[in-house]
């Protein structure tokens, strides 16, 4: 697959907005996004993007409306029922905060918030007037029980019940590509039921305006739905894709089942066709750095959070039209709303550096779980975010215990190989002692024992639901094992 867009050619890409400039932005405080400097945001400066297509002015930061406070975080010890209890309140106050400030496109989905996502939206958006907001939510027919078409268009139906509108501003075919069977996939949901033809229908009623797709996974289905776009076939008004510094170069190096942000932005850019920009922090993981990268960043730019340079470089290029960020404490919010109100764009330099930080951040063989919980939940109760985010916590703080190396290993191998205790001089074995007990200890705080890896048995439910396309079940293995090694070196 030929990348249109090479790392050099970035800037150019961007267009004329690359070229403006603004007063440098001062980040508000937020403890998840590294922050320094706490101030409000100006009301006002929004930086708003056009749709072509029918000339929206939609606000360049999207809240995305699928991580919302729940009253019951943290308040599951060891059962993992995980049963959400949406904190309508504070998503009311969030989203008039957002309103106030400019945020017009809400993101949502009948998957969301096990399900709550959509009525919480409704409740929220529904005291403002309906022309100061734009919707979008999915047809998110995942399972094979809603893929007949009467249960698809009850799915949208109530879709439109639930957030207490006539018509939905953006409504997207929701994370094709995925699955071992991606193109079975794809026409059991949408076309041997004939539901992508309905909805094509429902957009020339009026109640849906625009029609697109949001993509993971197989690239041989993304090429497919732009070959169609170029033929006439379907015509699609948007794409959502994932984009962001890291994933810019290294997302299909990072797991072959995913493709490089470079190509899917260049296929929309050269057709003309807007970009929705979601995982522009990788699940947080682009804001949590470790901390040598969080130096790296602070010495540049004192003031900015971390996650800033993340939004900064998703709502640079030409041809996006929002950047969605799932915005789950009021700290995400101020601090985005700084980084987009006005927008400063990237600099050729400043490109330059973040390709840097790439380089580093993938250097470090992290495992890219972006925490979004579409595995969950998994039959047999492990909590597959809470092991995987834990893993890749230990290597940003430094707590991965000290590896052996062998050139003939696989990188998963090298991850899991200690050196052996006989080898490691005092220095160095005080500092494995260290983070062994680190690692292990917060383990057993992060995820309860009954829902660690070693109970995973391997079914592979799982894994068509991963939108990054992780083999679940042998990294499980893969951390057991480490972990049980771990346990018997002492």
């Amino acid at each position: 697959m030929a990348k249109d867009i090479s790392r050099r050619n970035f800037l150019k890409a961007l267009g004329g907005g690359a070229v403006a400039s603004s007063a440098l932005l001062a980040a508000c405080k937020d403890d998840k996004q590294t922050a320094t400097v706490q101030r409000e945001p100006e009301k006002g400066k929004m930086t708003y993007r056009v749709n072509p297509n029918n000339n929206d002015r939609v606000s360049l930061l999207g809240y995305g409306m699928m991580r919302l406070p729940d009253k019951n975080e943290g308040k599951d010890p060891s059962t993992g029922t995980g049963e959400m209890d949406i904190d309508q309140d504070m998503v009311n106050r969030q989203v008039d905060y957002a309103m106030e400030h400019g945020v017009n496109y809400f993101d949502t989905s009948p998957a969301y918030c096990q399900g709550k996502s959509e009525r919480a939206t409704g409740i929220a958006l529904s005291r403002h007037k309906r022309s100061e907001y734009f919707i979008a939510t999915k047809m998110s027919n995942f399972a094979p029980e809603t893929w007949p078409r009467e249960e698809s268009i009850k799915m949208f139906e109530n879709s439109l019940k639930e957030l207490q509108v006539d018509y939905v501003d953006y409504l997207l075919l929701h994370s094709i590509g995925q699955g071992k069977d991606a193109l079975g996939m794809f026409n059991s949901r949408y076309m041997d039921n004939g539901i992508l033809d309905w909805l094509v229908e429902q957009k020339r009623k009026g109640r849906i305006r625009n029609l697109g797709f949001s993509y993971h996974g197989d690239v041989k289905i993304y090429d497919m739905l732009l070959k169609w776009h170029d033929e006439g076939r379907y015509h699609w008004d948007f794409v959502q894709i994932e984009l962001n510094y890291l994933d810019w170069n290294y997302a299909n190096e990072i797991n072959e089942r995913n493709t490089d942000a470079v190509y899917l932005y260049g296929e929309l850019k050269k057709r003309g066709i807007p970009a929705v920009i979601m995982e522009p922090l990788l699940g947080g993981r682009l804001a949590n750095v470790p901390d040598a990268i969080v130096a790296k960043m602070k010495q540049r730019e004192p003031e900015q959070s971390v996650a800033s340079w993340a939004f900064r470089f998703a709502g640079t290029p030409d041809g996006v039209l929002t950047v969605l960020s799932g915005m789950t404490y009021m700290e995400h919010l101020r601090d985005n709303l700084c980084t987009y109100s006005p927008l400063k764009p990237l600099t050729d330099e400043e490109q330059k550096f973040l390709m840097e930080i790439a380089d580093d951040i993938y250097s470090l063989k992290t495992i890219p779980c972006n925490d979004c919980k579409y595995c969950m939940p998994c039959p047999y109760g492990i909590d597959i975010p809470g092991i995987l985010t834990h893993y890749n916590r230990c290597i940003k703080e430094g707590n991965m215990p000290v590896i052996e190396q062998t050139s003939d290993e696989g990188q998963a191998d090298k991850a899991n190989r200690l050196v052996n205790s006989s080898t490691r001089n005092s220095s160095a074995e005080s500092e494995y002692r260290r983070a062994r007990r680190a690692f292990l200890i917060g383990y057993d705080r992060s995820v309860p024992r009954l829902r660690q890896a070693s109970h995973c048995i391997g079914c592979g439910q799982c894994v068509d639901h991963c939108p990054q396309g992780i083999d679940i079940p042998k990294e499980m293995q893969r951390i057991d094992k480490f972990v049980e090694t771990l346990k018997q070196d002492v």
